[in-house]
C-alpha cells in the first residue's frame, strides 16, 4: 500500500507518463481512501490545464 508521500509523486508522474497496471492499481487504492492525494490529484490536473491554456495564449499573442 502506498503511503502519501508516494501517492502524490506518482500523481504528479501520472502527468508526464503512463502509470503501469500496477502503478494505476496502487494509486486507485490509496485515492480510494485518502481524500487529501484526491485532492492534490485534482489539482495537478487543475494547474497543467490551467498552464496549457496560458501559453497557448501567449503563442497565439506573438503571432
Amino acid at each position: 500500500m502506498l503511503n502519501c508521500k508516494q501517492a502524490t509523486q506518482m500523481l504528479s508522474e501520472k502527468l508526464d507518463r503512463p502509470l503501469s497496471t500496477k502503478e494505476k492499481l496502487n494509486l486507485g487504492v490509496h485515492t480510494s481512501m485518502c481524500s487529501s492525494c484526491r485532492q492534490f490529484g485534482k489539482q495537478m490536473q487543475e494547474l497543467r490545464f490551467i498552464s496549457k491554456r496560458y501559453t497557448q495564449g501567449e503563442s497565439e499573442n506573438k503571432k
